[in-house]
């Protein structure tokens, strides 16, 4: 990439034998560098007015007049920071996608995401948000790999009274989705883990109290996604944040962060660096803010698609990001600090627990984060049931029910069960997940939830007998943008036509294999790898799987405990065929 930094002589040096980058011949639209005069429509819009505003108009124009009245700028842009999209309409097959206007391909109905930081909830307000599933999105849920809940059906009419409904309970949609500082992921253990090195819930809160709906990064270049854990397991998928804080032990400081910046996925993947600094807790808030401003000034505004974070740490390199997060926007500098160690177990938490208070939590998932607004009130009621009133949703799309007694854990676990909801899944069930897919979502080629559900139930069946050695995570995308996280799955999915074997265009998938994240398993993360022409028809995963999986486990090192993603990468192509 040949991006334009403020200061070309501090680049990073070009490895023995790459060609040194060339300046570019037109600005970036950097506000530091370039001025602040916007460089396409979509920047021209948000200063006119970021999308705050928008919310008074919903309130008192759109929800009167109806979904034909409202400005087409608001619906296609400042919706976003409310956490709006509209939904596709039905019936519209993926070839269409990329050759329909965005008004061709919506319907007259949104999906709603419920901006839940840290995946901390009540019973209280999980029935809330069941509520408005049944009283006004067709009883539809699905937990995000964000931590959020996603409704859909949604008419605009409907907005006011269901932001009254989650403020009410202290939730809310602010800032959810846009060119904004999106949901902070945090460890879904956060306060209540034994092993934990640090609660960050009070650093979570300093973020989001202070930087949520603050105009002044309410326009930033794109997306800006944030992760913080205290927990030995990493559970927040650090690797693929704009920035992230795990838990560090510093000889001489104590216990604080490490600092990581950059990372992100889509169609072009880029892992996250640490900066190689030491940050007190109650330094993270400042942190965290100077580094969201260094993306909101110098980051790249005039193509979209380079327009993330990940782009300018490639140019800059680590050791001019710290420099000039130290010296132009944190009130001192930062203390070199150690890197967190390997992960000690996997960051799911699925499963049986002993809290630091001698209760228990308990991890479920769901078969592909689908849920409904009857089971999540059902599971409102069962959790109160067990003498407890709290749950936690996780980046892996699943849930964690905390503080139940030792003697109501398998009366919980058999409850849940009866929901859908598995605290002892299969291996396939555990580490598959699924975007939303061609069913609502605008950008899909190709529907996940649907197919990834059989393949599992297949899987289980097909694969039953097998001793798999650790989970294998199968990740399922509707499009190139990887919100499934394709790229970082032992085997991911990336939605697309295909061509059948009798010479027809059919919904498919390219196959990635041998992606992961730091886990116990892993010593640190990957991108995984693509073979030339592999692909598999949509209805054909279960089978591909099953093929894959089984030659692995014939010729996997087990003396070596080699993992499916290692093993990905050691055999030749046809293995993997």
């Amino acid at each position: 990439m040949t991006q334009e930094t403020i200061d070309a002589p501090s680049r990073p040096t070009p490895r023995s034998g790459e060609r040194p980058p060339r300046p570019a011949s037109r600005p970036h639209g950097q506000w530091k560098v370039d001025g602040t005069a916007p460089l396409n429509g979509n920047e021209e819009w948000k200063q006119v007015d970021n999308g705050l505003s928008v919310r008074d108009r919903i309130e008192k124009l759109y929800s009167k007049g109806g979904f034909a009245s409202i400005d087409p700028t608001d619906l296609h842009g400042r919706f976003r920071v409310w956490g709006l999209y509209t939904q596709r309409k039905p019936g519209i097959d993926g070839g269409r996608t990329a050759t329909l206007e965005p008004h061709e391909l919506e319907d007259e109905f949104f999906m709603l995401r419920v901006r839940i930081d840290g995946g901390q909830l009540t019973t209280e307000q999980l029935r809330v948000i069941a509520d408005i599933s049944i009283d006004f999105g067709r009883g539809t849920a699905d937990l995000t790999d964000r931590q959020n809940v996603q409704l859909h059906w949604i008419r605009v009419e409907d907005v006011p009274e269901i932001w009254r409904r989650l403020e009410a309970v202290g939730l809310g949609t602010t800032e959810a989705c846009g060119d904004v500082p999106r949901v902070v992921l945090g460890s879904p253990v956060a306060g209540i883990a034994a092993d934990e090195l640090i609660d960050p819930t009070a650093q979570i809160d300093a973020i989001t109290s202070r930087f949520i709906g603050d105009e002044s990064l309410a326009n930033l270049p794109r997306k800006f996604k944030t992760a913080i854990t205290g927990h030995p397991s990493q559970d927040v998928v650090h690797e693929i944040n704009d920035v992230a804080f795990v838990a560090v032990h510093h000889p001489d400081l104590g216990i604080g962060y490490d600092l990581w910046v950059g990372g992100g996925l889509s169609t072009s993947p880029r892992l996250a660096e640490r900066l190689g600094v030491f940050v007190a807790p109650e330094r993270v808030a400042e942190a965290w803010h100077g580094v969201a401003q260094i993306f909101r000034d110098y980051g790249y505004r005039r193509l979209r698609n380079k327009a993330r974070l990940k782009f300018l740490l490639a140019d800059w390199g680590t050791e001019k990001f710290r420099q000039v997060l130290e010296t132009e926007y944190l009130e001192s500098p930062l203390p070199d600090g150690p890197a967190a160690p390997k992960p000690l177990a996997h960051g799911d938490h699925v499963g049986v627990h002993r809290q630091k208070d001698g209760r228990f939590y308990v991890g479920a998932t769901p078969i592909v984060g689908r849920v409904s607004g009857p089971t999540l009130a059902k599971l409102a009621e069962l959790i109160e049931a067990h003498g407890s009133s709290r749950l936690r949703t996780t980046p892996h799309q699943k849930i964690v029910i905390l503080d139940i007694p030792e003697d109501r854990v398998e009366s919980l676990i058999t409850g849940l069960d009866e929901l859908g909801l598995s605290a002892r899944p299969s291996l396939i069930r555990r580490g598959t997940i699924a975007c939303t897919g061609i069913e609502f979502c605008k950008l899909a080629i190709v529907e996940t939830k649907a197919f990834a559900t059989a393949a599992v139930l297949d899987l289980e069946r097909t694969l039953d007998g097998f001793d798999l050695p650790h989970p294998i995570s199968l990740h399922v995308n509707g499009c190139p943008n990887s919100c499934a996280r394709i790229q970082t799955a032992d085997i991911g999915l990336k939605g697309q036509l295909v061509m059948s074997d009798a010479g027809e265009q059919v919904p498919g998938y390219q196959v990635h294999l041998g992606g992961g994240l730091a886990t116990a398993d892993r010593e640190e993360a990957g991108l995984g790898r693509t073979v030339r022409g592999l692909k598999v028809e949509a209805d054909g995963i279960a089978d591909y799987v099953e093929r894959v999986v089984k030659r692995f486990l014939a010729s996997r090192a087990a003396e070596a405990d080699e993992t499916f993603a290692e093993w990905a990468h050691r055999v030749d192509e046809e293995q993997l065929r």
